[in-house]
């Protein structure tokens, strides 16, 4: 098969890179992903302003949020990881982060709802420049037993980006203007991307694993070939719907939790966004940490785990989100919140490494391109637009607690991601197996 591979010199990875350097590059692409998400999320920190200041409601912030970024984003991901596979990853996250960063800017220019669309969409583009070549960098830096950890410190960008929109976008957005927190929020990514091309080499392909590809199998893959190869591993095409419900789920609560707490318990903009930083900072982060680092850890025991920690997870999570949308007290919702928000990170790492693990050397970039076209477009497209539409739905019965309903209900769909990861599982020996031959 054309992803052959040949034993290449025993030690080399580490005479290449050391541990702090592999270390430092794994940080500074989990700097670039907290700026690609907070980007991403500054809009939900500020809905209500760009609400009121454009004359719009809950469905089309649903669309800003998510549908109009989101086709982009997974759209140019394909080819934008085509490109990955075969030619340098450092310069495309470079010129990729220079792009949502600028874009980002750009948002703080427009004066309605068409050109912050607009703008949105650049954003999208540039950002489907990110993720892809980093999975694939940091699967070349690490070993499989150790990749799910690495791909987890990665992961914590998500909540460290939302915990960044919250504390630093929305004081700004108060004090001086929604569009100066996008301004401001720009800024970061355009520093990091000169860093990045300054001082990060290309790792080698294969490199983790002490492989050195032969002629044949640096050929380069086809988008249809990875595809196929992907959707006749069981264990991926479970990953994958697996991954596209929680992310549904989990887009709706990121995009709408603060306005979720400003009109259902009354909490003012900046204090419903430090209360969600601290979540995001601690449940968060701890969450995404130790998702991967649980995974590694039983899957050492059983590769199984890999997936089945992420069912676990979810339905431990399931009672209290569905109690921290109901309570009718802040006291009580402020200490269950924190759980669902724990478990929603939990998922990230583990998905990303069994995605990589499933699939050839080639098809990393690929693979993960493909992974977040199905998640994001899915996930983050439909999820923030249906939580709007279903708000807009129930106002007619439930006025300013229509969100809290919207919410509510959408959980639910977790059992779905639940009952696939516990799925995978079951297949996913045989298809570490497989990709391992490839």
């Amino acid at each position: 098969m054309a992803g052959a591979v040949t034993s290449g010199p025993s030690g080399a990875a580490s005479r290449d890179y050391s541990g702090a350097y592999k270390a430092y590059i794994v940080v500074l692409l989990t700097a670039l992903y907290t700026t690609n998400y907070a980007d991403r999320q500054l809009i939900s920190a500020v809905i209500g302003l760009i609400k009121a200041d454009f004359g719009l409601n809950d469905g089309q912030m649903g669309m800003l949020g998510g549908i109009a970024f989101a086709i982009f984003y997974t759209t140019f991901g394909i080819p934008i990881a085509i490109l990955a596979d075969r030619t340098s990853r450092t310069k495309i996250m470079a010129v990729a982060a220079a792009m949502w960063s600028g874009f980002t800017m750009l948002c703080g220019l427009t004066t309605n709802f068409w050109q912050l669309l607009l703008a949105r969409i650049g954003v999208g583009i540039g950002e489907a420049g990110g993720s892809p070549p980093a999975h694939s960098i940091i699967s070349d830096l690490y070993e499989p037993k150790q990749r799910a950890t690495a791909l987890a410190v990665y992961a914590t960008g998500v909540p460290f980006g939302v915990a960044l929109a919250l504390f630093v976008g929305a004081p700004i957005a108060v004090a001086h203007g929604w569009q100066a927190a996008f301004i401001w929020l720009g800024v970061p990514g355009l520093v990091l991307s000169a860093l990045l091309l300054l001082t990060v080499r290309e790792p080698r392909r294969g490199m983790s694993e002490r492989r050195t590809e032969s002629a044949e199998a640096a050929q380069t893959l086809s988008v249809w070939h990875i595809l196929k190869f992907m959707l006749s591993q069981p264990a991926m095409r479970h990953v994958l719907t697996g991954a596209t419900i929680v992310t549904l789920v989990g887009y709706a609560g990121v995009m709408w939790n603060l306005e979720f707490l400003i009109r259902s318990h009354g909490l003012g903009r900046v204090e419903a966004s430090y209360y969600l930083g601290v979540v995001a900072i601690i449940a968060g982060v701890l969450g995404t940490f130790l998702g991967g680092a649980l995974s590694d850890w039983l899957g050492k025991r059983d590769p199984r785990w890999n997936s089945w920690i992420v069912a676990l997870l979810f339905l431990i999570g399931l009672p209290p989100a569905l109690l921290a949308f109901s309570t009718q007290s802040f006291a009580t919702l402020q200490w269950l919140l924190p759980i669902p928000v724990f478990v929603s990170g939990a998922y990230l790492a583990p998905t990303f490494a069994m995605t990589q693990n499933l699939v050839g050397i080639r098809m990393r970039a690929m693979a993960s391109a493909l992974l977040l076209f199905a998640i994001n477009l899915i996930g983050m497209g439909v999820g923030p637009w249906l939580a709007g539409v279903l708000s807009d739905y129930f106002s007619a019965d439930y006025g300013v607690h229509a969100l809290r309903h919207a919410l509510f209900v959408l959980a639910f769909l977790n059992i779905c991601g639940i009952v696939h990861y516990f799925l995978a599982g079951r297949s996913l020996i045989a298809g570490y197996e497989r990709a391992a031959r490839s």
